[in-house]
């Protein structure tokens, strides 16, 4: 029930931050921070939602498809219509994030199959 919970939270990030990323002119945000801190929250949270959502997938796995995501972002950012710009720094900002969220969900991953085994 959680991991399908999970899915869908994961599912519905992905699509808003794909067209967060691709609207030609994205609406401000509440809070005012700097474009790598919006990548770096955004695939912080992909990571740990696409973790939780899919508990049997390797983290490699998941960390992998994350990153061609936002591989995948950055070059249609350079669709000029979109009048938008990829950049490779946003890229490995996103890769940053992601690495950073699935080094604690392995963690916690050991951590839960250690607490299981002791039971």
């Amino acid at each position: 029930m959680l991991a399908r919970s999970l899915r869908l939270a994961f599912w519905g990030a992905a699509v808003f931050a794909a067209v967060m990323a691709l609207l030609p002119l994205p609406p401000d945000l509440p809070i005012t921070v700097g474009d790598k801190t919006q990548h770096m929250l955004a695939f912080f949270t992909l990571a740990v939602l696409a973790a939780g959502a899919y508990p049997r997938a390797s983290l490699g796995q998941i960390g992998i498809a994350l990153c061609v995501f936002g591989a995948a972002i950055e070059l249609a950012q350079l669709i000029p219509m979109l009048h938008r710009t990829g950049d490779l720094m946003d890229w490995i900002a996103d890769m940053a994030a992601v690495a950073a969220a699935l080094l604690l969900a392995g963690l916690w991953r050991k951590r839960s199959v250690g607490a299981a085994e002791d039971s």
